[in-house]
């Protein structure tokens, strides 16, 4: 449970109780977003690799028997995959042969993106960043029922979020807010170690915030100019276990935090130090 006394309180955190109250704030604060160009359109001439994912929010039970709780649902990358043990939002690469299909799809009444309160006035108004919206949601779901069987007609998409850029890789990551309706239980993929939930109540908390100080070996130090990174990170401890958010993922979901309640993480100055090792397979796995 969380140190009471370390949490602040927030005008807002009375949403992490009204699920409907929530989802109601996020699309205001989405609708404002769109008006600033979050949608960037994929550039085939740009060498970075575009890359959409859904950011999952759903209504959870953390353990057995406890309130559900507000949470975001993440993946833990599996060491099959690059970056292992990383969390990350479900999603992954446009598929040229097989998202604009899926795309079209999306345009059917009663799908997520026209169910979108905010759909009949963007794609009027923005058209081109309308039809990129519709590529980058649909690759968002597929990957998210390939990693961890995902109900796409069970998501209530309520808009994106501004990108981000991946610091290892040529990668452009678009973020895809979407609630989970009734689906509780996920399976997870052979790319997935496992799918966790953070209550945003947790993220709302500044004791958990650590400065995640990571030292790289001199084959991976060659490749991005330093011995070792300083970086802000989520420490999220659950059954004797902490599982740490940091990276672009990290960006994504403390925007969310800031768009939607106004937090801002304690100043990484400030903050204890954990340290991690990044090894040669991080950036060298097959997959």
């Amino acid at each position: 449970m969380d140190d009471v006394a370390g949490q602040i309180r927030h005008p807002l955190n009375s949403l992490l109780d009204d699920p409907a109250a929530l989802q109601a704030r996020i699309l205001h604060v989405i609708e404002q977003e769109l008006g600033n160009d979050t949608i960037t359109p994929v550039d085939s001439r740009d060498p970075a690799i575009a890359s959409s994912v859904m950011f999952l929010l759903g209504r959870l039970e953390i353990a057995a028997g406890s309130a559900p709780e507000i949470c975001t649902i993440l993946n833990k990358r599996s060491k099959a995959v690059r970056q292992s043990g990383d969390l990350c939002c479900p999603g992954g690469t446009v598929e040229a042969q097989l998202d604009p299909y899926l795309a079209k799809l999306l345009l059917i009444p009663g799908s997520p993106l026209r169910q979108w309160p905010l759909w009949s006035r963007f794609s009027r108004k923005c058209p081109h960043h309308a039809r990129v919206l519709s590529l980058l949601l649909a690759t968002a779901l597929r990957e998210s029922w390939e990693e961890m069987r995902l109900n796409p007609l069970g998501v209530r998409f309520l808009g994106p979020l501004p990108s981000q850029s991946l610091l290892l890789f040529k990668r452009i990551i678009y973020p895809m807010v979407g609630w989970v309706r009734r689906q509780r239980h996920f399976s997870p993929s052979w790319e997935v170690e496992k799918i966790l939930a953070i209550p945003l109540r947790s993220l709302l908390n500044p004791v958990h915030y650590a400065n995640y100080r990571v030292y790289v070996p001199p084959q991976i130090e060659k490749k991005i100019n330093r011995k070792t990174q300083d970086m802000p990170c989520f420490l999220h401890r659950q059954q004797n276990r902490t599982e740490i958010l940091w990276g672009a993922t990290y960006r994504i979901v403390i925007h969310f935090m800031e768009l939607v309640f106004g937090f801002q993480p304690p100043d990484i100055s400030t903050l204890p130090m954990v340290p991690g090792v990044m090894d040669e397979s991080y950036i060298q796995a097959r997959y």
